[in-house]
């Protein structure tokens, strides 16, 4: 091989790496440690990896199934409510075994069944408004969004609820590195998720409505029962992330989601996943949620405003449609 087409041939790997986004998603993420431990070196600390990944938890679960709404050509605006709504249903009903001298476990066990029964609720519901009644996923979502965390005051009168089983913080103690034992069943579940999208017929039914949903009726998938699946999956998900807030605080709280799914919105984004649907990558969703949680924690740590975590995240995210943008023209 010549010098010249050594070159070449370095040249193309080189362009290659910057356009794979996951890749930059990485090396920023790594950039981003490094830049906090310099600030501050107890910010890489087990503890505070600890922190960084009970944050992450319930945000990888709602972005995760706002990933297989968003590349199926929809968007899920409900997350947040559900999670709100699910936890504090699971919440009454744990209060209410807790009294009637049930035992811990068994009364966490109905709780986690009760947050993922009201997750499927509300995404059978969105999926009527979208399959049956052709209401447009934004608005059909934003439907459930309101009601959703309106339901959710409601029944709460806007307080949190307890007096459910003692022993549901001390579960989220990391026990294994930084990670607790409702941490890795939440990485197996993420796992489980991306041999799906990335390897299973369900993955690519999920692109292919993306990419051209009359091309996927043509070809013989039936779009509405698959789009019903994932608005499910989406509900289901976004139940998780309410029960796992009612692990972490220890109540049900009626704005524990509140906000949610502008940041599950935000991770895929960033993650490189495209809102016009039918392209991107799990693995991209995985590492900008991480991006998102270790940006709050390390604002936090070197003493910068919890506001200014907006701006960065605005900044993250106009650089990731940019560099959509430029690999969109570039392949064209």
């Amino acid at each position: 091989m010549s010098k010249g087409e050594l070159m070449d041939s370095v040249k193309t790997r080189v362009k290659g790496i910057l356009g794979n986004q996951q890749v930059l998603l990485f090396v920023v993420l790594i950039l981003m440690v490094a830049f906090f431990t310099w600030r501050n070196p107890i910010f890489f600390s087990n503890a505070v990896f600890g922190n960084i990944l009970s944050d992450w938890a319930p945000i990888i679960l709602i972005a995760v199934g706002e990933s297989f709404v968003i590349i199926s050509g929809g968007i899920d605006l409900s997350v947040g409510s559900t999670v709100g709504i699910a936890g504090v249903v699971a919440a009454f009903e744990m209060e209410h075994l807790t009294t009637s001298h049930h035992s811990q476990n068994f009364t966490l066990i109905v709780g986690l069944l009760i947050a993922v029964g009201t997750g499927i609720i509300v995404g059978a519901i969105n999926a009527f408004l979208i399959t049956k009644t052709h209401v447009v996923p934004f608005i059909a979502t934003l439907v459930t969004m309101g009601a959703g965390a309106g339901l959710s005051i409601v029944f709460t009168g806007g307080g949190p609820v307890g007096g459910g089983p003692e022993n549901a913080i001390s579960m989220t103690v990391p026990t294994i590195g930084p990670l607790s034992k409702p941490g890795i069943i939440i990485v197996i579940l993420v796992l489980i998720a991306w041999a799906f999208l990335s390897k299973a017929r369900f993955g690519r039914y999920t692109y292919a409505i993306g990419s051209n949903s009359f091309a996927a009726r043509a070809a013989g998938i039936n779009v509405n029962r698959h789009l019903a699946k994932i608005y499910i999956l989406s509900g289901i998900l976004a139940g998780l992330a309410g029960y796992y807030y009612y692990l972490r605080l220890g109540v049900g709280a009626p704005t524990s989601g509140q906000g949610g799914e502008l940041q599950a919105i935000a991770a895929v984004v960033i993650g490189g996943i495209a809102l016009t649907g039918g392209t991107g990558k799990l693995s991209g969703t995985i590492l900008g949620a991480l991006i998102l949680t270790t940006v709050t924690s390390g604002l936090i740590i070197i003493n910068v405003a919890a506001n200014w975590k907006q701006v960065v995240v605005a900044i993250l995210i106009a650089a990731a449609v940019l560099l959509q943008q430029l690999r969109s023209r570039a392949r064209k």
